[in-house]
């Protein structure tokens, strides 16, 4: 029977949490482009903003929190970036911006960077 030491079982949880975030910001990633298709104030447009914005605001927490391994400046550069997608998709709720492209090429950076 092989047992898996204590790090090796911490990778392992790591490499999950990481490919469920790829998946979740791959989602995001789709619901944009597909709200920047169909065009401002659509039902997909409204759908796309209220996803990101629950799954940026649950990155944040989780980033912010003191028991996140990341070290200090990742994080902070990570929750500055969350902050500016938050408001860049109010901006797109409110009419000041037209287009969910720029949360979208953000949230796929972020998403590749996830290896």
């Amino acid at each position: 029977m092989y047992q898996f030491s204590y790090a090796e079982a911490i990778e392992d949880d790591q490499k999950e949490a990481r490919s469920i975030e790829r998946q979740a910001l791959d989602r995001a990633v789709g619901l944009l482009e597909a709200a920047d298709a169909a065009g401002p104030n659509t039902r997909e447009v409204v759908e796309a903003l209220y996803y990101t914005r629950r799954l940026w605001n649950v990155f944040v927490g989780e980033l912010a929190s003191e028991e996140n391994g990341l070290p200090v400046e990742i994080r902070a550069n990570l929750i500055s970036i969350g902050i500016w997608i938050l408001k860049e998709a109010d901006a797109v709720r409110l009419g000041k911006s037209a287009s969910c492209s720029g949360i979208s090429e953000i949230c796929a950076i972020v998403r590749d960077g996830l290896l």
